[in-house]
């Protein structure tokens, strides 16, 4: 599907101006899903760039805003999650951006770091407009600041360790490690929203990311699944070597395709 993509700046997010890239499929129109996204970069990523992932996932019929969540506010906690949890405030009420319709649902998604700002993003609605906030789609999510699973020492064959080590250096120093900072280590994860799970058997956040779906599964949390097949080129999503052609697109449209699909049965 040809999608189409445009950059916009919503001028009245409640913590000022924010710069985004919207990708919209061109199948899109009224009811269309809307995904407020979170790009990765190891917690130091801004400015806006282009998106494999958004693309795959407009490629379904959805309307995806890319934010530039780190450049208002600096990326050091509580500072993204405010921006995030700004902008999906503004997109709640009512449609605010102008995209979609009260017919449409509204997710938000991440990857890397951005799977961070979204999980932590679905919490924070959880506990204070939970009914606006109808899925999330997290992939290859960071959220082990410990860093301490098996798969993560597959990180330096893929040049991402020291990145991924300073990346939470500097997003955690503000001082402290709130729940909302690390989600593998929030305590009460039961109410969150309906998840779409993604990693692949070569990833090195593969153990943290299975890790907390079995969490969010416990504790009653709906969540779809999906580890992809070494050999995808999935590491290249979030900037790790990998000498492989990227052939993990379909599998990301055609997922959250069926993802949406029940939800929307459901409501």
């Amino acid at each position: 599907m040809t999608v189409q993509v445009k950059d916009m700046v919503f001028e009245k997010v409640a913590i000022g101006p924010v710069s985004t890239r919207v990708y919209q499929g061109a199948e899109y129109g009224k009811g269309s899903p809307i995904v407020l996204f979170f790009h990765g970069g190891a917690f130091q990523g801004s400015g806006l760039q282009d998106s494999p992932v958004a693309e795959a996932i407009a490629s379904a019929g959805a309307i995806v805003v890319v934010a530039d969540y780190n450049a208002p506010l600096g990326g050091v906690f509580p500072k993204p999650l405010e921006v995030g949890y700004s902008l999906f405030s503004y997109m709640a009420n009512k449609r605010a951006s102008g995209l979609g319709d009260r017919n449409s649902l509204l997710l938000v998604a991440g990857e890397e770091a951005g799977g961070n700002i979204a999980a932590s993003v679905a919490f924070k609605a959880r506990d204070h407009y939970a009914d606006a906030l109808d899925g999330q789609v997290l992939i290859s999510p960071l959220v082990d600041p410990f860093m301490g699973t098996s798969s993560i020492r597959e990180a330096d064959a893929i040049g991402m360790r020291e990145r991924w080590a300073a990346g939470w250096s500097h997003y955690l120093s503000g001082g402290g490690c709130h729940p909302y900072a690390a989600p593998c280590l929030c305590s009460r994860i039961a109410g969150v929203a309906p998840a779409l799970i993604f990693t692949a058997a070569d990833d090195p956040l593969r153990d943290e990311t299975l890790g907390f779906a079995d969490r969010l599964k416990q504790a009653g949390v709906a969540v779809r699944q999906n580890v992809l097949p070494a050999g995808t080129g999935w590491t290249g999503i979030y900037g790790g070597k990998t000498a492989e052609a990227p052939t993990w697109q379909s599998s990301i449209t055609n997922e959250f395709k069926m993802f949406v699909q029940k939800m929307s049965v459901r409501h």
